[in-house]
């Protein structure tokens, strides 16, 4: 899905000499951002090390200088696990077919007794495994309710942000969101290298949809717990709404996505959805 060099190369590509005090001495480059040799240098490494770690070819990175490359490239702490994982991945590992997810009775007794605010449950490749009336009204009414119930057809998230005109129209600042559900499913990538299903989501989309094919490309990662959606719902009209996530103890791969409404005009356009029902 995503190797070790790949994602070097991208962070590589975006820090400039100037954002790591390098001097250039004005001449010409045919980088975007640093050179292999200046990343070296800055990580403490040989030139000959990273340039056969970037390619591939170099057997394992130890924790110090995987550290000491995501100081040089100034990744957060989300990008700097993601590197981690990305090591540890081993090399030619095989595919595999997950179990089923299934949601745990507590983060589903939570769901209900959240009532009138829209919440859902997300298996960790985004499929909606259980949602709550307000949260299947505000984010998929075009959806049969009953869909997360039966593994073969729950709605992928990912899928609809992507493959769905409905989706995309109902979204104001869709490509923001858009974005960020990439960048969560990069870091899911490097957490479960194997995941069958979750490769094959990842070719679907990029094969299905050019955009997120270039935004794929970018390599951002983040574990996206907090944001803001812009609505233009087709019942209710506009709404602004924060999502927050919550992570579930029981089933650490599962999110419990709340959404709150970020105006007064927002709160009556959700009243005004859950007492369509």
């Amino acid at each position: 899905m995503e190797s070790l060099g790949a994602f070097l190369k991208s962070r590589r590509d975006r820090v400039t000499p100037a954002l790591v005090g390098l001097r250039t001495h004005g001449s010409a480059r045919r980088v975007p951002g640093l050179r292999r040799e200046e990343l070296a240098q800055l990580a403490g490494v040989s030139a000959g090390y990273y340039t056969r770690l970037e390619q591939g070819q170099a057997e394992s990175a130890s924790a110090q200088v995987l550290d000491a490359l995501a100081r040089a490239l100034q990744l957060d702490g989300v990008e700097t696990a993601h590197l981690h994982n990305l090591a540890r991945q081993p090399s030619g590992g095989r595919l595999s077919e997950p179990p089923p997810e299934d949601p745990h009775p507590r983060v589903l007794a939570l769901l209900q007794a959240l009532g009138d605010t829209p919440a859902i449950v997300l298996g960790r490749r985004g499929d909606v495994l259980a949602w709550n009336r307000a949260g299947h009204a505000l984010r998929a009414e075009h959806v049969d309710f009953e869909a997360p119930a039966d593994p073969d057809r729950r709605p992928s998230v990912p899928r609809m942000f992507f493959l769905d005109p409905l989706t995309r129209d109902m979204h104001r600042n869709w490509s923001e969101v858009a974005r960020a559900h990439i960048a969560f499913l990069r870091l899911t990538a490097g957490r479960y290298p194997t995941d069958a299903r979750l490769a094959e989501l990842i070719g679907e989309l990029s094969m299905r949809s050019p955009e997120f094919a270039t935004m794929w490309a970018e390599g951002e990662v983040a574990d996206c717990t907090v944001g803001t959606m812009e609505l233009r719902h087709p019942t209710v009209g506009d709404a602004s709404v924060t999502y927050q996530v919550w992570l579930q103890p029981d089933s650490p791969d599962h999110r419990l996505e709340i959404y709150t409404p970020d105006d007064p005009a927002s709160a009556d356009a959700l009243q005004v959805l859950v007492g369509g029902w």
